[in-house]
């Protein structure tokens, strides 16, 4: 059972057995879903998530975040979030910043999180699913800048993550998570397509390691990219035919957030490797939960809706240039945050 799980609605392949559809029926609640996480105490991983954060929470929260940082108060995006998230059933459809000023309002007038979410059921549910998908997505780091005809190192606080399209390339997308796919069997999309032209220089999402690249049968030359927390697993794939990946990428490699990895292609739908068998040329952006290794292959994997992740990381995009010496793209300005201390290559 693959749990493809969308704003739109959580989807279940019709694998899911009798039983434990019978066992999640008492986790829904109107369109939320709701598992039996209210007990922190409990030990069983995360099975059920249902992302339906909508572009404008995401990006108002953000910035709450952001423009907060070393103030008094200090507003946690991911409190935020999972706040909003009890007050509105996980229905983020009709999420207006009133609710959002009125929280931080409370805030920064003393009142603490732990006592204004006492009584909410679901807050530390939210706020585990919400930390597993966007836990690194903000906070410190340093980028090189240019000032003064040199280029230099700037501490920034802020979004740490980037768009997997290279700055100032071209791109289409559409909601497309879940959707039906029919290559080898039926099945949903569980990830995001973003449509471009073959040669478009793909970037790292977020720092971490890679753990697979070759070729796959679906997604032809892919890359799956584990995040350090080890809870998100990004899979890159329909990579460009005969030249997919750039030098560095290899199973171990450590890459930073905003690494050119690959270029965009149509490969995949075929046993054969190196095949065009894609209709349309476009990167398939694939964001996995772990929450538990089990979780990792198989018939647990949890996939969310990454549109309007997109959206958001469409405010950070890596400026890359070409190598004459090797023809590669290679990012502008370098990139150091403090998870890759001590990594390898970093």
């Amino acid at each position: 059972m693959v749990i493809a799980v969308s704003r739109k609605k959580l989807l279940l392949t019709a694998a899911v057995s009798a039983a434990l559809l019978s066992a999640a029926a008492g986790y829904f609640s109107g369109r939320s879903v709701m598992t039996a996480r209210s007990d922190t105490s409990m030990q069983e991983p995360i099975k059920w998530v249902d992302f339906n954060v909508s572009y404008e929470a995401l990006r108002d929260t953000m910035e709450a975040d952001i423009s907060s940082y070393g103030e008094a108060v200090h507003y946690d995006w991911i409190e935020l979030l999972s706040y909003l998230a009890c007050v509105n059933g996980n229905d983020f459809s009709g999420y207006k910043e009133k609710s959002l000023t009125e929280l931080t309002e409370k805030l920064s007038g003393g009142t603490d999180m732990d006592e204004i979410t006492k009584e909410m059921k679901y807050y530390q549910y939210y706020k585990e699913c919400f930390e597993a998908i966007l836990g690194e997505y903000i906070g410190e780091f340093a980028v090189q800048t240019e000032s003064d005809d040199a280029v230099v190192w700037e501490k920034k606080y802020g979004l740490k993550v980037f768009c997997p399209i290279a700055k100032n390339y071209s791109f289409s997308h559409y909601d497309d998570f879940a959707n039906a796919r029919t290559y080898g069997y039926s099945r949903l999309h569980t990830g995001h397509d973003l449509f471009g032209s073959i040669g478009t220089p793909v970037v790292a999402i977020e720092s971490g390691v890679v753990e697979s690249v070759g070729w796959n049968r679906y997604g032809g030359w892919r890359i799956g990219i584990r995040s350090f927390d080890k809870k998100r697993y990004y899979y890159y794939a329909h990579l460009r035919k005969d030249h997919p990946y750039t030098p560095v990428i290899k199973e171990g490699a450590v890459v930073k957030a905003g690494d050119v990895i690959g270029y965009l292609g149509m490969t995949g739908y075929s046993e054969k490797e190196n095949v065009n068998n894609i209709n349309r040329p476009h990167l398939h952006m694939g964001i996995q939960l772990i929450f538990d290794e089990s979780q990792k292959d198989g018939s647990n994997e949890i996939w969310v809706d990454g549109y309007n992740i997109l959206k958001l990381l469409q405010n950070n995009c890596s400026e890359v240039y070409r190598d004459e010496e090797s023809g590669e793209y290679v990012r502008r300005y370098d990139y150091y945050e403090a998870l890759l201390e001590g990594k390898e290559g970093c």
